[in-house]
């Protein structure tokens, strides 16, 4: 069995994950159909710091490193323990993703079940998150670990 501890973020990994995070959310924007591609990275940037204010050291935000059984980082996820929109006892997952080339082995699955417990130990008593509906291979991931679909966005392109 695939087996994945976490543990905070260090200062290094977390600049790091700071521009390749809003580089990846400003392109799946795009993606969508949400953002124009114009200033799109921008956008990120700023609504990252919108929600992260003391970086790192934000209260209330888990800002985690995915470790496998040889201590080598594998992946990584963010999650905030107060909902965005409210929802009492509702922690929210805003990223979570093992390295490319680490996909597929297991990882994601274990990866997911370890933030889960930390969010729990922090005091959570749900966790909910957004996927975009072409990632097929993470709605089924959540699918069977679990999760339901509690809202649904859907868009036709003519």
């Amino acid at each position: 069995m695939t087996t994945v501890t976490v543990r905070p973020m260090t200062r290094t990994e977390f600049d790091e994950w700071q521009l390749a995070i809003a580089g990846e959310y400003a392109e799946e924007q795009v993606e969508a159909g949400r953002w124009p591609r114009e200033g799109a990275v921008q956008r990120a940037i700023e609504q990252n710091a919108r929600l992260l204010p003391d970086g790192l050291e934000t209260a209330r935000m888990l800002i985690l490193r995915g470790i496998n059984d040889h201590d080598e980082p594998v992946g990584r996820a963010w999650v905030g323990l107060d909902h965005p929109r409210g929802a009492p006892g509702v922690a929210f997952l805003y990223d979570i993703e093992i390295l490319e080339t680490r996909r597929g082995t297991g990882l994601g699955r274990a990866l997911l079940e370890a933030v889960e417990h930390a969010t729990r130990a922090a005091g959570a008593e749900a966790l909910e998150l957004n996927v975009f509906g072409r990632n097929t291979a993470a709605i089924s991931l959540y699918a069977s670990a679990g999760y339901d679909v509690v809202t649904q966005q859907m868009r036709k392109t003519w």
